[in-house]
């Protein structure tokens, strides 16, 4: 942060805190700081981007924090009074002197808050500037400023330059809008990694799609294949061990030269190829529904991209494509549906006629189905054991419904009932009775 900020940062909690009445680290460099009259600072001291800010709402921890920093931290600021809040040294550092009286002399601790840089960090010190905890511990062989326990605190350098300085109206208006411009710039690079990553995953898929065979080419080379093993299997008298060719007439009246296998018998080699214009003729028939499974696949990435291009939030965002956890085993392959979670509620999505079916097929009689209203779409499961799920959740999975079945965005119907009340008639066609519909715009 700049000089002219921290300096306005300070002037503000002098006037406006007496008392600290809890402190504690809520994610890996930041702390919540709360003074008295419930006013609530958040001091963010990520090397890269350091800021103190403010937030309409209290933020959640993600992990509890229990390291030897954080005890110290709680023990000598929770329910300490203010002595005294400075930028130290004139620096980019915040200095808030503190006294406890719990113990039976009063004791001073100090907080410094460092902004400077590579020696961004928060350090808890005694009154005589030695330290007791501190975020980032340095030693001797990283840096000639050593930041240790039980080591007194050596200057940060200063620098030799005079800083610019700039009036902020209001304070702490301004520290609302850091948090709301970091959340911003947040989002749009978080948008722009998970896309990416999606992208990388459509591009190969319509790479695999424009290299399928055509079914008429494939149609051809079955029916050339079993031409070829009928002549050979019509003239077999002909043919002498390790011949590795045959002149003959093809039912054409044409004379052709058919390529033998001379490792192998001729009538073996005739049945190799049945066998093989058989898979072929296979191949055919199924290469049309294997394109449509495909294009499904590739609409639906296609989708995702748009949705999370339209997040207006982290935790959308992540809720759209999960960060893998780094332990967790590739299942991708066999994943037969897209997989979301919710409020502690495991939500199915089908993306193609074949894994809809799959959700069909697999899902109990408890679990909540979704599909638009009179029109085709994908299906939606809700994973569930009781009669009701919670009404955030039906909003999510009937969003998850509409914006994964259309192209634009609208206002759309979505039906939804208990999967024992989906009777199958064929494939993922269904009739369903009786369901309750919600109204989704988006």
């Amino acid at each position: 942060m700049k000089y002219f900020i921290l300096k306005e940062i300070v002037n503000y909690l002098s006037i406006n805190t007496q008392n600290i009445k809890s402190i504690r680290r809520i994610d890996n460099n930041l702390i919540i700081i709360e003074f008295n009259n419930k006013n609530i600072l958040y001091v963010d001291i990520s090397k890269s981007n350091s800021i103190i800010f403010k937030h309409n709402k209290i933020l959640s921890s993600k992990k509890d924090f229990n390291a030897p920093f954080d005890v110290i931290l709680q023990k000598r600021f929770n329910n300490s009074k203010i002595e005294s809040i400075e930028l130290y040294n004139d620096d980019k550092i915040v200095n808030i002197k503190v006294s406890s009286s719990s113990s039976y002399k009063k004791q001073i601790t100090i907080l410094q808050l460092e902004f400077t840089g590579k020696y961004t960090n928060i350090i808890v010190l005694d009154e005589n500037r030695v330290v007791l905890e501190a975020l980032r511990h340095i030693d001797e062989f990283s840096s000639s400023r050593i930041v240790k326990v039980g080591h007194k605190l050596d200057e940060v350098p200063k620098q030799n330059f005079i800083p610019k300085i700039e009036k902020i109206e209001d304070i702490e208006s301004y520290l609302y809008q850091v948090y709301e411009q970091k959340e911003k710039e947040n989002l749009e690079n978080l948008k722009k990694q998970k896309i990416s990553q999606i992208d990388k995953k459509a591009k190969k898929l319509k790479s695999t799609i424009e290299d399928l065979p055509k079914k008429e080419d494939l149609e051809k080379e079955s029916n050339e294949l079993y031409e070829k093993a009928n002549l050979i299997l019509s003239n077999l008298h002909n043919i002498k061990p390790y011949q590795k060719s045959l002149k003959v007439y093809n039912y054409q009246g044409i004379e052709v030269e058919l390529d033998l296998e001379a490792k192998q018998s001729a009538s073996k080699y005739s049945n190799d190829l049945f066998k093989k214009a058989k898979r072929t003729k296979q191949k055919a028939s199924n290469i049309s529904l294997e394109k449509d499974n495909l294009t499904q696949k590739l609409e639906y990435l296609l989708r995702l991209i748009s949705s999370i291009k339209n997040a207006t939030s982290l935790e959308e965002c992540e809720f759209l494509l999960p960060k893998k956890e780094r332990n967790q085993t590739k299942t991708k392959k066999s994943q037969t549906c897209e997989i979301f979670f919710f409020e502690g509620y495991k939500i199915l999505l089908g993306t193609s006629q074949r894994e809809n079916i799959y959700l069909l097929e697999n899902s109990k009689a408890s679990d909540f189905w979704f599909h638009l209203k009179d029109r085709p779409s994908c299906h939606v499961i809700v994973q569930n054991t009781k009669k009701e799920i919670p009404q955030s959740v039906i909003i999510q999975a009937a969003t998850l419904c509409a914006k994964f079945s259309v192209d634009f965005s609208g206002t759309y119907e979505v039906d939804y009932t208990q999967r024992r009340n989906v009777k199958i008639q064929s494939g993922a066609n269904v009739l369903y009775n009786p369901y309750t519909t919600i109204v989704i715009k988006f």
